[in-house]
């Protein structure tokens, strides 16, 4: 496990205000499939759209009804926070033309009404969270009722969350690569 999860300081030098990607992740920017990264991989990627997603709501301002506390929770969240985040890299990157942050905030504007669309939906807000609520089909077991809980430390559950994805990811790693038979290398 990393020691990424750990609050790091501001870097000397660098304005609150101002995102700094992590130097560690590829370049050039590329879409994440979240179902299909390694469990190390998961840890950086949630890390650092993390990282994204705080500077995004401190530097536009945007309320829980737009990104919650526990985004992190909801994978509809996610996967919108993440490709809004893809697009700005791409937006910002320095080859790219000068009218591309332009189309950035535009699409922005879009998917600001998504994300309030989708906290709508996923019953997340401020002070209390629950899981995204599941319609069940006909035929379909009914789904468990669900308790809101309440938001008492957001960075220690979203430590807590990134650990538990992480080892759920390696155990099912782990479990996959037991399977393969050494002399054939089939499963």
């Amino acid at each position: 496990m990393n020691d990424d999860l750990h609050d790091k300081p501001v870097d000397e030098g660098q304005d609150e205000g101002q995102f700094v990607p992590n130097v560690d992740i590829p370049v050039p920017p590329h879409p994440i499939n979240w179902n299909l990264l390694t469990a190390q991989d998961l840890e950086q990627e949630l890390l650092e759209l993390n990282r994204w997603v705080d500077w995004l709501r401190h530097t536009y301002g945007l309320p829980a009804s737009v990104i919650p506390p526990y985004w992190h929770r909801h994978p509809e969240l996610l996967w919108e926070l993440s490709a809004l985040h893809l697009h700005w890299l791409c937006a910002y990157d320095p080859d790219q033309n000068g009218s591309a942050p332009l189309g950035w905030h535009r699409d922005f504007a879009d998917a600001r009404q998504r994300l309030r669309d989708w906290v709508t939906a996923s019953g997340t807000r401020l002070d209390r969270d629950r899981p995204t609520r599941q319609t069940t089909w006909p035929g379909e077991e009914p789904a468990d009722h669900m308790d809101e809980t309440p938001i008492t430390n957001r960075d220690e559950d979203f430590v807590q969350f990134v650990l538990d994805q992480v080892h759920q990811r390696q155990d099912a790693e782990d479990t996959f690569y037991a399977s393969i038979d050494d002399h054939t290398g089939e499963r």
